[in-house]
C-alpha cells in the first residue's frame, strides 16, 4: 500500500471553490478505486496550502485509478471546474510508504 499526498497551493480568495472541489473528490475518488483519507483546506496558519490524501495499492493501480477518474463524470466535471475557476495555483504529488508501526500493528497495516 502506498499513500499519495497532494499539496495544493491555492488562491486564498477562492477557498470556497477548493472546498467544493474537495467535496466532489469525496464522491469520485472512492468510486474510482482509491481509499480516500481526506482533503484538507486551510484553517489556521497558511491560507494558501491545502492537501489531499489517499491510499492506493501500488503505482500500477494508481495508473488504472487515474484513467477511471478521468473518465468518471464527476471527475471530469471537477477537473473542468478547477481549470475554469483557477483556484489551484500549484499541485505537487508525493507517494509515500508507511514506515512506522501503528499501535498494535505492523508497518502498512491500518
Amino acid at each position: 500500500m502506498i499513500t499519495c499526498f497532494i499539496r495544493y497551493h491555492i488562491d486564498p480568495t477562492k477557498k470556497s471553490q477548493f472546498i467544493r472541489y474537495a467535496e466532489n473528490w469525496g464522491e469520485a475518488i472512492p468510486r474510482c478505486g482509491a481509499d480516500l483519507i481526506g482533503y484538507f483546506a486551510p484553517h489556521e496558519g497558511s491560507n494558501t496550502l491545502a492537501y489531499g490524501v489517499y491510499n492506493i495499492e501500488n503505482l500500477a493501480a494508481y495508473e488504472q485509478y487515474r484513467a477511471r477518474l478521468a473518465a468518471d463524470p464527476v471527475g471530469r466535471e471537477n477537473y473542468e471546474f478547477a481549470q475554469s475557476e483557477k483556484f489551484i495555483l500549484r499541485e505537487d504529488r508525493t507517494f509515500l510508504k508507511l514506515a512506522s508501526h501503528p499501535p498494535g500493528g505492523k508497518p502498512g497495516e491500518r
